[in-house]
């Protein structure tokens, strides 16, 4: 009864917004069971939804996520991975094709003409029209979302490489800064090292210095002393000299005088 009453209701509103009745037919839909194919591409989608919801969760790091895609099972699965992602894709694409094609079919004007011979055949149509455009959000969404999970997983791998390069970038830009500044502590040290010994030479060589003055005070002192003895040694030997000649003059006067008494003795 509520099926024709419906039914002679949007017969007789035939310039209603499609949307209305589409609400119309989904109290029709719900008692209409979907295929098997249809099933398993719903129970696909919400698969998606679901991990890309988990892979989306905030306190889970993407070295977390690199960590478990790690695990020896993907690495079982690698091989075949690829071709089964492009399998999915191809039959995703064909579903949505097949769900494209219905909703254009069923898209079209509305047999007003046959209502009066079979009236659930206005009803029948926007029911196909209406399981048409959900398998088409289905497939379309499950599509969508295949693609998305993938590019997910590559940009969290992505993510782990760079969060762990970063790491590794930023330990070797603390050993380099520490290294640099380990460098900078020698360099000053050395320059404070290198400065004491500036200061210490240079005070050496004052003490050296003022050392030769004393010792060129000593050499002027000595070279005085030397020509002063020089000197004397030239008076002493003038004096010596002066002596001898007094000590030849003598000794001669004295043989002269010696000789004199001698010969008076002979005399006598």
């Amino acid at each position: 009864m509520l099926t024709s009453s419906c039914c002679e209701c949007v017969s007789a509103h035939a310039c209603l917004d499609f949307p209305i009745l589409l609400i119309v037919q989904l109290g029709l839909e719900i008692t209409v069971t979907m295929t098997l194919q249809w099933t398993a591409v719903a129970f696909f989608l919400y698969a998606e939804i679901a991990l890309n919801l988990i892979l989306c969760i905030p306190f889970i790091s993407a070295s977390r996520w690199r960590s478990v895609f790690s695990w020896r099972i993907w690495n079982w699965l690698t091989p075949y991975w690829n071709k089964c992602f492009f399998t999915m894709i191809m039959v995703l694409i064909v579903l949505f094709l097949d769900a494209v094609r219905e909703v254009h079919k069923y898209s079209g004007a509305e047999p007003m003409h046959d209502v009066k011979i079979n009236p659930n055949l206005f009803d029948n149509v926007h029911m196909k029209l209406f399981r048409a455009q959900r398998n088409l959000y289905i497939s379309g969404f499950s599509l969508f979302l295949w693609l998305i999970m993938r590019r997910t997983v590559t940009l969290l791998n992505q993510v782990a490489v760079t969060v762990e390069n970063s790491a590794g970038l930023q330990a070797q830009t603390d050993s380099a800064v520490k290294a640099a500044k380990q460098h900078q502590d020698d360099n000053l040290k050395l320059k404070q090292a290198l400065l004491n010994e500036e200061k210490a030479m240079s005070a050496k060589n004052q003490l050296l210095k003022l050392e030769t003055e004393k010792l060129a005070d000593q050499v002027k002192a000595s070279e005085e002393a030397v020509r002063k003895s020089c000197a004397e040694v030239e008076a002493m030997k003038r004096q010596s000299k002066g002596l001898a000649q007094e000590y030849d003059r003598l000794l001669s006067e004295h043989h002269q005088l010696q000789n004199v008494k001698s010969g008076d003795k002979k005399d006598q």
